[in-house]
Formats: C-alpha cells, structure tokens, sequence
C-alpha cells in the first residue's frame, strides 16, 4: 500500500504545478453551441486576455518576481494521510516543490536549465526529452501570461458544466499528445478546471485538477484550493500562505548531488 501512494504521488507532482498558473469525479462532452451562441462564443486569444484581466492583469503579475507557497496535501483514499506542500518559484522560470507525505519526501525542480526529481521509489532522476519540455513550460513563473506561447494552436471548442457553471472549454496543444484542456467560467472568466497530459517514467499520464477559493495576494488572484486525479491517484491540495517577491538563491533550484553508493 504504501508503494502505491508513493508511485502515485510521484508521478502526479507535475500536475500540482501546472495549477499553480487543478477531482473530477464525471467529465461531459463539450455542447456544440447553437448557430446564435456560435456567433457569440469568444475566440481562445478573447477567453485568455479575459482570464489575464480576471487574475489582476498583466502589469500586476510582471511587477512580482518570486513566489512561495506552503499548504496542506490529503489524500482521502488513504485514511486521510495527511502531509505538507512547499512550493518556490521563481522568474523567469526557476521552480522547486517539495511534499512531505507519510514520513517521505518528494521533490521536484528545474533550474531554469536543468528538470530533475527526487522520490523514494525512483529516486534522484534529471528529466529529459518530453519529461524536460513538460517540466520547462510547467516552470514558466508567468505562466497565465503566456499560455498563447506555450501553446502551438489554443481553440475554443464549445461550454460545459462545471460544478453547475458554465466554462469555455479552450483546447490546447503543443504540437505533440494529446491536447491539454482549460475550462474558463463563462462569468468571472478564472481558470475552475485543468485536464493535463504529462510524460513520465510509466508513460504519458492524464491529469484533472479543479482549482478554486481564489484569493487576492499582492494584486493578482490565486487558487488556494486544488483537487487533482488521475488513474493512479486523488489528492487534496490547500494553500495556506502564499507570499511574494522574496529573495530565493538560485542555487536552492539545482539538482541535488547524489548521495555516494554505500560501500
């Protein structure tokens, strides 16, 4: 049992990331909108500079240049196990999260060159190939701003219900994969639902996180609530404090040097 909290936990810390910018226990069709409703439908550069105004604006988030955020994790499956996320960040696109979970710690970073991990069943690993691209774009310290770079062709496909609301469904892709999916609340325009594609040791792995309890911090709006799933695994993430513009060394987000073998 305790393996498979491990595995799962290990392959889905690149999904918490990406919610920073996301448990869906059913997931419908996007609805073809009528003829009228067409005309009206927003284009995903209208949906995305709307998202932009709705979490303070670009000249709000290019005046912060670091991040960090401590909160909680629970996973209900497991007896409510409980643990603690610490997450620094920052620009351009330097990151580092650590969990603390049942006594172990996962660890993730990208120095702005470098992606590596660092988990108990894997251990210390630097990430390559389509794992590297993940972990790069997914590093991106403003990342909200610039989705339609990150992105080779972003497409509003139709709404869907989310939690009873209404969201633009805004199809993206890199180019490679399967399509990423953001849903935009028809209303306040926030980010509520994120469906992630993401490369990992096992495979390429889908990921739905549900982001909410948006607050204000320094200017900008943040989710302190995520919800995330996949085939392997369901989480509880909650931020508890998020602060800004901190002075954070460059060299906390290098790989580690790995242990010597024992003799």
């Amino acid at each position: 049992m305790k393996f498979a909290w491990m595995k799962a936990i290990g392959v889905g810390m690149l999904g918490v990331f990406i919610s920073l910018s996301a448990h869906a226990q059913t997931s419908s069709q996007a609805t073809p909108a009528s003829a009228a409703a067409q005309a009206a439908t927003p284009t995903a550069d209208q949906v995305l500079d709307h998202y932009v105004n709705a979490i303070g604006g670009r000249a709000a988030w290019t005046k912060l240049n670091s991040r960090v955020s401590k909160g909680t994790i629970e996973i209900p499956s497991m007896n409510n196990l409980a643990g603690t996320v610490e997450i620094h960040e920052k620009a351009p696109n330097s990151m580092l999260a650590v969990i603390t979970l049942g006594g172990a710690v996962f660890e993730q970073g990208f120095d702005g060159t470098t992606a590596w991990s660092d988990d108990p069943q894997n251990g210390l690993r630097v990430l390559s190939g389509a794992e590297l691209e993940d972990a790069r774009r997914e590093a991106d310290f403003y990342h909200p701003l610039d989705l339609k770079k990150l992105y080779a062709k972003m497409t509003v496909t139709g709404t869907e219900k989310v939690n009873d609301r209404d969201a633009y469904v805004v199809e993206a892709s890199t180019g490679a994969g399967d399509p990423d999916k953001m849903y935009f609340d028809t209303e306040s325009w926030l980010l509520v639902r994120a469906i992630n594609h993401r490369n990992t040791p096992d495979g390429v792995k889908a990921f739905t996180a549900e982001v909410g309890d948006y607050k204000d911090v320094d200017g900008i709006k943040l989710p302190f609530a995520v919800q995330q799933s996949s085939a392997e695994s369901a989480f509880t993430i909650k931020f508890t404090e998020i602060h800004h513009n901190l002075q954070l060394a460059d060299g906390q987000f290098a790989k580690p040097a790995a242990e010597p073998a024992p003799k």
